[in-house]
């Protein structure tokens, strides 16, 4: 099974879309799944089920700092350009894809199911990964 089935079946299984992106990164990223799971817990729904930020994409976001971050034992000496350069690729070309970032919009315009979100968010960060 694939990444992306992966986090289709966690999805299924009762995580939110932030949680189902994430916790199929957690080898990357060098944390548990349950770790992950209770990390990203919080930006399901568009951000505490507001409607916000797509719960897919601010899991890209968390996965792009997980991966660029130097960490706090570094400060002051940080890495948040590319981290955030990063992030902002992956926001831009998951809105180029979908029309929107905004979970509100991607459910009222029916631009996406929330499962071809959370594909196309495991999608978009195994390809920059590759990179």
């Amino acid at each position: 099974m694939n990444k992306r089935e992966k986090a289709v079946e966690n999805h299924k299984k009762g995580c939110n879309c932030a949680q189902a992106v994430a916790c199929v990164f957690a080898d990357r990223l060098g944390y548990s799944e349950d770790e992950i799971f209770r990390l990203t817990e919080a930006f399901g729904g568009g951000m505490g089920g507001s409607g916000g930020v797509c719960g897919a994409v601010s899991a890209m976001v968390f996965v792009a700092g997980a991966i660029k971050s130097y960490g706090m034992d570094k400060l002051p000496e940080t890495n948040k350009k590319e981290s955030y350069d990063f992030a902002r690729e992956l926001m831009e070309r998951f809105q180029t894809k979908i029309g929107t970032i905004m979970c509100r919009e991607i459910k009222s315009k029916c631009l996406r199911s929330c499962d071809g979100c959370i594909e196309d968010a495991v999608e978009l960060l195994e390809e920059f990964i590759a990179e």
